[in-house]
């Protein structure tokens, strides 16, 4: 194999993993669907070498599972879902305090930009679900700390597990953007203490509606 070819089958995978990242994360697998190789070389578009190699990855990063022969998407237990919780509010409410700390004037002003344009997103739970992930990712890199965004991009990863967005929960919406808006609020006003509280607050209020929907589901 010569070099192009090296260089091929590394974005090949890449672009594998990313797509089948993507199809989980917006729902096209739900947790229980079994996953076959030629199904997703033929849907995306890419030789059967890098979906077998994402497979491998996402299978070790626990996102997928076996079932017998069968690679299935990975679902969460009640007890993995609140292990997933804790960590992922210390670590995001750390990077609300660096935020706070390091964030240039133009990152806070994307923040503040991104609060307002959800305010137009009301009525499309799967557009603010979207943008809040992207909220988020901006939040981390406005920390200014390349390890923490490593480990965050970690847990984001395994919420893509969650078959649904805690955003479709009636009334949650207004309620996450309010929150946002006190997080950017307090970042603006460079107050640590306060935005590391106000994300707290933020990821505790998503946790608490991702119970009640998962009661819900489960009558």
């Amino acid at each position: 194999m010569n070099e192009d070819d090296v260089a091929e089958t590394k974005q090949g995978q890449k672009d594998a993993y990313e797509l089948i990242l993507e199809a989980i994360d917006t729902g096209t697998y739900k947790p229980g669907d079994r996953l076959v190789e030629s199904e997703l070389a033929d849907r995306f578009g890419v030789s059967r070498t890098p979906i077998r190699e994402a497979l491998q990855r996402l299978e070790t990063q626990s996102l997928l599972t076996r079932d017998g022969r069968s690679l299935i998407v990975a679902s969460l237990s009640h007890n993995q879902l609140a292990e997933l919780y804790v960590v992922r509010s210390a670590l995001e409410g750390l990077a609300a305090s660096l935020a706070a700390q390091h964030a240039t004037p133009e990152e806070i002003s994307v923040l503040r930009e991104m609060v307002e344009d959800d305010r137009k997103r009301l009525s499309d739970p799967a557009a603010l679900s979207r943008s809040n992930r992207r909220f988020h990712k901006q939040l981390h890199l406005a920390s200014h700390n390349r390890y923490l965004v490593q480990q965050l991009d970690l847990v984001h990863r395994t919420m893509a597990l969650l078959a649904t967005t805690s955003l479709a929960a009636e009334g949650r919406s207004e309620k996450a953007i309010a929150e946002h808006d006190a997080i950017v609020t307090a970042i603006e006003a460079r107050d640590q203490v306060a935005a590391h509280t106000a994300l707290k607050t933020h990821i505790s209020k998503a946790f608490e509606t991702r119970i009640k929907l998962d009661s819900l589901a489960g009558e």
